[in-house]
Formats: C-alpha cells, sequence, structure tokens
C-alpha cells in the first residue's frame, strides 16, 4: 500500500480488442502490489469457470437498474443486450486504502468517469499501427475473418477517441509498455491534486 495511508490513484485503462492491454498490465503488476483491479458488474450470465466477484459481480437486470439509478454505479453501459457497470463503494474503498483502482473500461464508461471523477488518469494504449492491430487479431486464430473485420470496424471508433484521454501508450514492446506505464502513474502521484493533504498542511504551518 502507499506510505502515509495515501489515498490510492484512479486509472482508466482503454484500448481496441487485440492492443494488449492486459498484457501490460499483467507485466506492469508484477512489481506493483498496490495495484488492484476494479471487478465490473454485469446481468449477463457467468460462463464455465467464471466466479461472482472474481471475473464480475453477476446481477440481476432489476438489481443493475436500481443501483444504476440510486447512484451506486460509477459508470455503466450496454453492450450486446447486457449491462455492465463500475459499483461506486468497491472502487472507493480500495481507493481509501491507498491502492490503485484500474478500470479496464470501453470508451463510453471512461467518457463517464472523466466527467464524474476529474482526478482520474485515463491512458489509451495504442497500437503501433492500425495494420499491426489487424495482424495481432488475425494470429489469435481465435475467432473467423468476418468476426476480426468487425473488430477492427470498432476499432476505428475506439482509436478516434484516443485524444480524449490524458496519455497514450504504444504498445510494440510489452516491457517499454509496462514501463511507460509505470512513468506515467509515478507522474501522476506528484500531480497537486493527489496531494493536496500535505500541501494543506504546509499551508497551515507558513499561515
Amino acid at each position: 500500500m502507499n506510505k502515509m495511508n495515501k489515498k490510492g490513484l484512479l486509472l482508466v485503462i482503454s484500448g481496441p480488442s487485440g492492443v494488449g492491454k492486459g498484457t501490460v498490465l499483467a507485466k506492469y503488476k508484477e512489481n506493483a502490489p498496490q495495484m488492484k483491479m476494479s471487478v465490473s458488474a454485469t446481468t449477463r450470465n457467468p460462463r464455465p469457470g467464471e466466479e461472482h466477484g472474481r471475473e464480475y459481480y453477476f446481477v440481476t437486470k432489476e438489481q443493475f437498474e436500481k443501483a444504476a439509478v440510486s447512484g451506486e454505479m460509477l459508470e455503466y453501459a450496454s453492450y450486446s443486450g447486457n449491462f455492465y457497470g463500475t459499483p461506486k463503494k468497491a472502487v472507493y474503498d480500495k481507493l481509501n486504502e491507498g491502492f490503485d483502482v484500474v478500470l479496464e473500461i470501453e470508451i463510453q464508461g471512461a467518457m463517464q468517469i472523466k466527467n464524474k471523477c476529474p482526478e482520474a488518469v485515463l491512458i489509451f494504449i495504442l497500437p503501433p499501427s492500425y495494420e499491426e492491430l489487424e495482424n495481432r487479431l488475425l494470429k489469435r486464430q481465435t475467432e473467423t475473418p468476418e468476426a476480426v473485420e468487425k473488430r477492427m470496424e470498432t476499432a476505428k471508433k475506439e482509436l478516434l477517441a484516443a485524444r480524449n484521454y490524458d496519455y497514450v501508450i504504444v504498445n510494440d514492446d510489452i516491457e517499454k509498455a509496462a514501463e511507460k506505464l509505470n512513468y506515467i502513474i509515478e507522474g501522476a502521484r506528484c500531480l497537486s491534486s493527489q496531494n493536496q493533504n500535505i500541501l494543506e498542511s504546509i499551508e497551515k504551518s507558513i499561515k
């Protein structure tokens, strides 16, 4: 955890499918025990091997809608007929304990966080090129060419939204991308907005 019981950083990570967001985060997390991944809530059914509270909080549509209306969700959106969202309390409990919390979410949710939480640090993971992103998706060999084409159409819209983020990281090398992520996070810790307690303490002693 962070020293002096400082509040953790709220980090939002986005990027198109196949860009390697999860791999970059996993590499960074090897040396960052203070980082916690946010667990989203969803109305979709669990897949084989998934557990409530680990991959997702699995809830009913009624439960989700009630939480959204009452302001218990930091952000939420609908995909393929199901709702996905970030429970507010779980995130702020971890932040107040000094942990950095990462939300790996889509553009729509990220923009909601940007509006509601000005302290959040938004980071977009970019591919070296649009063509390289397509090559990575094809090399997976987990989807049909038609499905890959559909993902690439979605990626076009996502990549055009990258300008709305605070930072961008080009993932042309996992080690280097994770190192850049570390630089961004360490820099964010030095922002005046993240150090209000010490600033207020010094200001009081001066007066």
